[in-house]
């Protein structure tokens, strides 16, 4: 809350279905396991929140577990648990000789980002054992293509952000990030005041 709130953001913590659907932009942040994750989630109707703004064309941002929790489903200790499904893809576990991968990474940012504005060569901080090591969104040119960013981890590449259309993610944290995950934060919520 207080990494948005730096970024310029009036931020309400809520569970509220109407209040987060009503907001200018969405955060979906998320900890710990993807399946706990999305029972969270679907307590609260999350994914219908999340839908229903995306359909709307209202900006959404996930970080960390709350990016995975966007695809279509994820595997945790040979559990396979089903997602919001806004994007094909499988959160796996990382196949790095270390993991968790924690701490400090570059990225490979997909050209024309908006996300990394001004910051496309800086380091952000990762702290996590599960990734989308797979992209499988095909649009054949009839609608634009997500931009996509990667990074690597032990010789395994993984999905780091993605920008499509109102709804953006990190698998890293911003807020832990220092001067580029606040200028992220700062590029999305401006983003928030184009948007509407």
């Amino acid at each position: 809350m207080r990494a948005v709130e730096r970024a310029g953001a009036e931020v309400t913590l809520t569970s509220d279905f109407d209040t987060a659907l009503a907001a200018d932009g969405l955060v979906v942040p998320g900890v710990g396991a993807y399946a706990a994750c999305m029972a969270g989630l679907r307590a609260i109707k999350g994914e219908r929140i999340i839908g229903r703004r995306l359909a709307g064309g209202r900006p959404v941002l996930g970080i960390c577990v709350g990016m995975q929790i966007l695809f279509a489903s994820g595997v945790e200790h040979g559990v396979e648990t089903e997602g919001c499904d806004e994007w094909p893809g499988v959160v796996e576990r990382l196949q790095a000789p270390v993991v968790p991968h924690m701490g400090w990474n570059t990225v490979d940012v997909a050209q024309g980002s908006s996300l990394f504005a001004g910051i496309a060569d800086e380091r952000f901080y990762f702290v996590h054992s599960y990734g989308v090591r797979d992209w499988t969104l095909v649009t054949n040119d009839r609608t634009k293509a997500p931009l996509v960013t990667w990074a690597e981890h032990g010789g395994d590449r993984f999905v780091a952000a993605v920008e499509n259309g109102p709804l953006s993610a990190t698998q890293f944290h911003p807020e832990k990030s220092g001067d580029a995950g606040a200028a992220l934060l700062r590029n999305w919520v401006n983003s928030l005041t184009t948007s509407d």
